[in-house]
């Protein structure tokens, strides 16, 4: 399993202009109207400069002038219409494209091992798929509203300048690129400022994450104020990289600005002098000069939005991360398992999360259909593991695990599962209505077998005292969570499986519920295979195989009474619990 290491990911850029292409229509209405709007307002400065060449050469001709005004109107009205039309389609790309970022990096996380899982912050997950999507959302956006618009002005005003007075334009296409050369050389230099700003920002919305979810626990050892120096010790990490980001990246737009200003003045006065010995128009003149802005415009724009840019880029390529994760191994094939009476089998198994460092070496175990088999021991020892090669959340690395005779990597992970119900220690529970939490493993359950299942668990007296009965909705508060793992063990209790996991399901649970529920475990276990993880040893002493490990190996099997004879080490687990 090697889900934390991305592999070799193409460019960002190529892999952007990949969901870009989706939407082909969008983008080539986006092309379309930003070349209107920049041809309409070229002609803006060609109306302006002949009514200029009117006035002061041939005297006020008020017919020509108004004919002027009104194609200045006009060509002002369409640009002002296709830049609209511009935003509009941009505005549509940049929603889609991350709008199907988010869906693919969602979809990604259901696909990861649980090894990337647990080895990466929860908050620091989230925070991809939110703040840097957004982040990323903007940069997008604002990129395709300057550079298209931008890269055709540039073109455009090229021409016109190169076709009114060619000397001049060449002057000014030779002078300007310099700008470009500043504003590359400080946005190459800017990178590691904007990715050390993003990762920070994910490590400060992990350790958010982290602090609300323990707050609980947090107050209880009094430690808010050893939170706070860590947040604020984050924090200023953050501010830190922010403030180097945007101070160097912003330092392209003044460097730009007074490369092209230089131009704008060279223009001036090298027009001015032609004007003077009659080689140029005044009209001509302020032609060239509109032309001039409006060319050196788009890399002052250009320049202004790289802080942007830098940014959107740098959270794409984390995002891009996620989506290169390794997804989890896929199934040999598409047999499903179906028929299953509850023979496990476990042959030399071998396993560990770190290759360095063993923990289940040579385990076999074999259980029969219905048996009910207790797993004890002390933490670390290796029962949740085993529940996890049960589960197939972790595939063994020697060994093999079947179910029937099968090997579990011989069939899908879905069809195993099914066969399987899991109560987990910790609860988990969905925001929706009591009733949508209950059937979400049996949608098409009844009314009357749900509400069986939840008398049956202890859970139905509770329900009915709810505002609104099991229409509630579950926000967070409602319930404890003794109630809540109560909605859990009838959540199992309708999906009938064919083998029962409990792991620690009765822990938040108190002693005199946890009689009654263990009937109605009881009534469910019977004629099904189940693995029950305990430290209460009192809730399995009517196991019929209670497996003992330490350090990922059965160090002793049997029945209660077998093993407190022995006086090994269950005797020593139970009698440490009841002396």
């Amino acid at each position: 399993m090697n889900g934390v290491l991305p592999p070799k990911k193409p460019k960002t850029f190529r892999r952007i202009m990949h969901y870009v292409g989706r939407y082909p229509l969008a983008l080539t209405g986006s092309l379309l109207f930003a070349l209107i709007t920049v041809t309409a307002s070229l002609f803006v400065p060609v109306f302006f400069g002949d009514a200029i060449d009117c006035i002061t050469q041939s005297g006020i001709a008020w017919d020509t002038l108004r004919a002027l005004f009104w194609k200045t109107g006009v060509a002002v009205g369409i640009a002002s219409l296709a830049q609209w039309l511009t935003s509009l389609c941009n505005n549509r790309i940049s929603c889609n494209v991350v709008r199907d970022i988010r869906k693919d990096a969602f979809a990604k996380i259901g696909a990861l091992p649980l090894q990337y899982i647990d080895t990466h912050p929860y908050g620091d997950t989230v925070s991809r798929i939110i703040a840097d999507a957004d982040q990323f959302s903007d940069g997008l956006l604002i990129g395709f509203t300057q550079f298209f618009t931008g890269f055709m002005t540039i073109l455009g005003t090229i021409a016109f300048m190169l076709i009114t007075n060619f000397k001049i334009g060449l002057i000014v296409v030779i002078v300007t690129p310099v700008s470009l050369f500043v504003a590359k050389f400080v946005a190459t230099h800017t990178h590691k400022f904007f990715k050390q700003q993003t990762q920070t920002r994910g490590e400060q919305t992990a350790f958010v994450e982290e602090a609300v979810s323990g707050l609980k626990t947090t107050k209880a050892f009094a430690h808010e104020s050893e939170n706070e120096r860590k947040f604020d010790e984050i924090n200023a990490r953050l501010e830190k990289a922010s403030f180097q980001a945007t101070f160097y990246s912003s330092l392209t737009n003044p460097s730009t600005r007074f490369v092209n200003n230089l131009v704008y003045a060279i223009v001036a006065l090298i027009g001015a002098l032609d004007v003077v010995r009659g080689a140029f128009t005044v009209g001509g003149l302020t032609k060239f000069l509109s032309y001039a802005n409006q060319y050196t415009k788009p890399f002052n724009e250009i320049s202004g939005v790289i802080t942007e840019l830098k940014g959107a880029f740098t959270c794409a390529s984390r995002i891009f991360e996620l989506l290169d994760a390794t997804e989890e191994v896929s199934d040999l094939g598409n047999e499903r398992l179906e028929k299953v009476d509850g023979n496990v089998t476990l042959e030399n198994v071998a396993f560990s999360y770190d290759k360095e460092k063993r923990l289940i070496e040579n385990l076999s175990l074999q259980v029969e259909k219905g048996k009910r088999v207790a797993i004890v021991g002390r933490t670390g020892s290796g029962k949740t593991t085993l529940i996890n090669l049960l589960m197939r959340f972790y595939d063994v690395d020697q060994g093999g695990v079947f179910v029937e005779g099968r090997d579990v990597r011989a069939v899908t992970r879905k069809s195993l599962r099914q066969n399987y119900g899991m109560v987990l220690q910790e609860t988990w529970l969905k925001k929706g209505t009591v009733r949508e939490n209950l059937k979400l493993g049996n949608p098409d359950c009844t009314d009357e077998e749900m509400y069986k299942a939840t008398k049956a668990s202890h859970a139905h007296g509770f329900i009915k005292r709810l505002e609104k009965g099991y229409d509630t909705v579950l926000t967070g508060g409602e319930l404890s969570e003794g109630q809540k793992q109560l909605l859990c063990i009838a959540r199992i209790m309708l999906t009938q499986p064919s083998m029962l996991i409990l792991d620690e399901a009765t822990s938040s649970i108190d002693t005199r519920t946890e009689r009654k529920i263990s009937d109605a475990f009881s009534k469910l276990m019977e004629g099904r295979t189940s693995f029950i993880v305990a430290h209460r040893l009192s809730t399995i002493v009517n196991a019929d195989c209670i497996l003992v490990m330490d350090a990922g190996r059965v160090v002793e099997q049997g029945t209660h009474k077998e093993l407190l004879q022995k006086g090994g080490a269950y005797a020593q687990l139970y009698n440490g619990q009841f002396a």
